[in-house]
């Protein structure tokens, strides 16, 4: 990796895909933790100067539909609170216009469960959550380096997310074909959720490619 370049987390490939450029390292962690910290250590060892946690989440809030875009101050995984940089992420909703800037929220496991999002949601303030962020800021805050997060709502607060959907990635971020489908051939009936969070996490990712582009070099930090 390149000195100075900016590391760009995702969970997903798609992501990654989305985020890639000159000067730009895009790391998908298949939401794995210790991969996570094992590539994001190596990177800001090998002189990146900025992080950024990228891709789409999950919504917390009523009212909130799939596209929505969340810039936030801070972010918030249980009783610890990391806190963005303040005019890198100032810097991307002006570009944007319309981004949320309330917290977002690191979870551990994927959030199924309409009751699991009011929960978290009533519990932090946080608008969206996902399972990187949180891990991205604790690495990267420790070494001074500056961090921001840039996350999509894919699934709406009020959207059940199928079991065939949450056993779905591969550790490098791609989909576990073989995964889902063996889910579903236990249970048929998730098919219609699937499709619609296949519908969903479309739209959130071609937000986050229009996020990319009219960001310009605010997306880079500087």
């Amino acid at each position: 990796m390149p000195h100075g370049s900016l590391v760009v987390i995702t969970g997903l490939a798609a992501e990654a895909r989305v985020a890639e450029g000159p000067g730009i390292c895009a790391i998908a962690t298949g939401a794995d933790p210790l991969r996570l910290e094992r590539e994001l250590e190596r990177a800001l060892r090998d002189g990146a100067r900025a992080v950024l946690s990228f891709g789409i989440a999950a919504g917390l809030e009523g009212g909130h539909e799939t596209g929505t875009i969340v810039i936030p101050d801070e972010v918030i995984a249980g009783s610890d609170r990391y806190a963005t940089d303040p005019h890198w992420s100032e810097r991307m909703r002006v570009a944007l216009t319309v981004a949320d800037a309330r917290p977002l929220a690191g979870v551990d496991a994927p959030l199924l469960h309409p009751a699991d999002k009011v929960r978290l949601h009533e519990s932090t303030g946080a608008v969206a959550a996902d399972m990187e962020s949180h891990h991205a800021a604790r690495i990267t805050l420790r070494t001074g380096r500056p961090f921001a997060a840039l996350r999509v709502i894919a699934d709406p607060a009020q959207r059940t997310i199928p079991t065939a959907a949450a056993v779905g990635m591969r550790p490098d971020g791609g989909v576990n074909l073989i995964a889902v489908l063996s889910s579903l051939l236990r249970d048929p009936s998730q098919l219609p959720a699937l499709a619609r969070v296949a519908f969903d996490a479309r739209v959130a990712i071609q937000t986050l490619a229009r996020c990319r582009r009219e960001l310009g070099t605010a997306f880079e930090g500087h």
